[in-house]
């Protein structure tokens, strides 16, 4: 299966505890932080789905699971994995006082994966591969889950092409750094990070009142 992924993840305990079977999501408290992230658009309700449907969204459209100490945000913007997306990063670790937080890109137009992690709003990693590339950004301390993948490298091997999967990598570090556990994983309680509850937003551009089309 090829993932597209544009996801970011925080929770204020252990990803075990914090995502978990019952969880209420709080819509209120998502429709504000949607505002927040579009502070010069108009920001539109338009109902509920699951995270299987909302992991990659189309550009007009924004996803935001809110429930107290936890919280997801899919934003096609950390797509671009660029100054903008690392800002936007920073705003949504920020949603979450005393958070950690991981955002995972996987990339299939590339074949990259980017992730950056937060412990307490602060970006202690930041890391950005692709397939062909190789190495693109490796900044701050590894995390234990990455350890395997960076073994051959380590060794001596060449990071171009990737000596190790991309997708598999990024998999590694949602499962152990966001949900503690695989996106697709049912755990023994029946919880499956991919049914949980996401409210869908559309992005509207302001136009002047007033105007006239053509």
């Amino acid at each position: 299966m090829a993932w597209s992924i544009a996801l970011a993840c925080a929770s204020v305990d252990d990803p075990v505890n914090a995502f978990r079977q019952g969880l209420i999501p709080d819509p209120d408290a998502a429709a504000d932080l949607a505002r927040r992230l579009y502070p010069d658009s108009a920001v539109v309700e338009s109902g509920d789905t699951v995270l299987d449907f909302a992991l990659w969204p189309y550009e007009d459209e924004l996803f935001v699971g809110a429930y107290g100490d936890a919280l997801i945000v899919c934003d096609r913007r950390l797509y671009d994995v660029d100054d903008a997306a690392r800002t936007l990063a920073d705003q949504i670790a920020a949603a979450l006082p005393g958070a950690t937080c991981g955002v995972l890109v996987l990339h299939s137009v590339v074949s990259g994966c980017w992730f950056r992690w937060y412990e307490r709003n602060r970006p202690e990693r930041d890391v950005f591969v692709t397939k062909e590339d190789g190495v693109v950004v490796d900044l701050g301390a590894r995390l234990p889950a990455e350890e395997p993948f960076w073994k051959a490298i380590d060794e001596g091997a060449s990071d171009v092409p990737l000596p190790f999967d991309y997708e598999q990598y990024g998999l590694a570090l949602a499962r152990e750094q966001l949900f503690g556990r695989g996106l697709s994983e049912r755990g023994p309680d029946g919880f499956l990070p991919l049914e949980l509850s996401l409210r869908r937003f559309k992005i509207r551009s302001l136009t002047r009142q007033g105007g006239t089309s053509n």
